[in-house]
């Protein structure tokens, strides 16, 4: 495979309804906001949401979630070990190597592996920098006023010694959002880590899809959808525009004082002249 060959820019617009899709830890699990009310969903999100889709496409994966992996390492380190053996990882450049030959993630996206080896003061600390960038998701409007919360009750014991069955917690929820996320991918960072064209298409696939088998108590099945991609290749390594200019090219917003649906929002892509750029509905 030749590593990616042209810049590339892209843009996703998807669609909240009744769901939340990126809580906040630190604010009781709340759909996460900015300060000015506009909803965000974090990259690190995002990006695991592709590995999901590029693990179930057949690819391999080093960063797998706990509830989601195919292999039975405990860990990051485990799985590195396990996988290319420990040898490999005393030498950083045949490591890097071996490492963006196994996984699309680590050639996609860079991985830092730092293990320590305890008292030996000897462990690992290499850093790959990915050619693919992911922006943080946020909304087209405020959601300040479109937040729900409900409250639900658990009616059974979780243990015997339990003195009462019922459990009071909360749920949140977007009633309605459309969000927009970028992101890039450099050939210059590309022909470091061996990111190919292929690489590239598996993840514009996984875009496309990024919201299959992606459902949980937070996002019902069919809650949030990918409505559309803007993927734009320049016609070389460098790019005839900025990914900022070919990003801005893009507009999304309401036509109504409150939207309700996806329909309610002029969308606008003014293509740069010399772009190879395709709209690409989602599943």
């Amino acid at each position: 495979m030749t590593t990616l060959s042209k810049k590339i820019d892209f843009a996703v617009i998807l669609t909240v309804n009744h769901a939340n899709p990126n809580g906040d830890p630190l604010n009781g699990n709340r759909p996460r906001t900015t300060y000015e009310g506009f909803g965000e969903m974090s990259d690190v999100s995002i990006k695991r949401k592709i590995r999901n889709r590029l693990m179930e496409m057949g690819q391999s994966i080093f960063v797998q979630s706990d509830d989601n992996k195919v292999d039975g390492y405990p860990s990051l380190r485990a799985r590195a070990e396990g996988e290319l053996g420990k040898d490999v990882w005393k030498d950083k450049d045949l490591a890097t190597k071996e490492s963006c030959n196994k996984w699309i993630d680590v050639r996609a996206f860079g991985q830092l592996f730092a293990y320590s080896e305890g008292a030996k003061g000897e462990g690992v600390s290499i850093g790959i920098r990915g050619p693919v960038s992911i922006h943080s998701a946020f909304s087209v409007a405020s959601v300040l006023d479109r937040t729900s919360s409900i409250q639900i009750t658990k009616s059974v014991k979780g243990d015997v010694k339990d003195k009462a069955s019922d459990t009071m917690g909360m749920k949140h929820r977007v009633e309605h959002g459309v969000y927009v996320f970028y992101g890039s991918m450099n050939p210059q960072l590309a022909s470091k880590t061996g990111f190919s064209d292929d690489d590239a298409q598996a993840i514009k696939e996984a875009l496309r899809t990024l919201f299959v088998n992606d459902a949980s108590s937070a996002r019902p099945e069919g809650s949030m959808e990918v409505h559309k991609v803007f993927w734009c290749e320049h016609n070389s390594p460098n790019g005839q525009y900025s990914s900022a200019k070919v990003h801005r090219s893009l507009s999304v917003k309401p036509n109504k004082e409150e939207p309700k649906d996806i329909e309610d929002y002029d969308i606008k892509f003014d293509k740069p002249d010399g772009l190879n750029c395709e709209e690409i509905d989602g599943e």
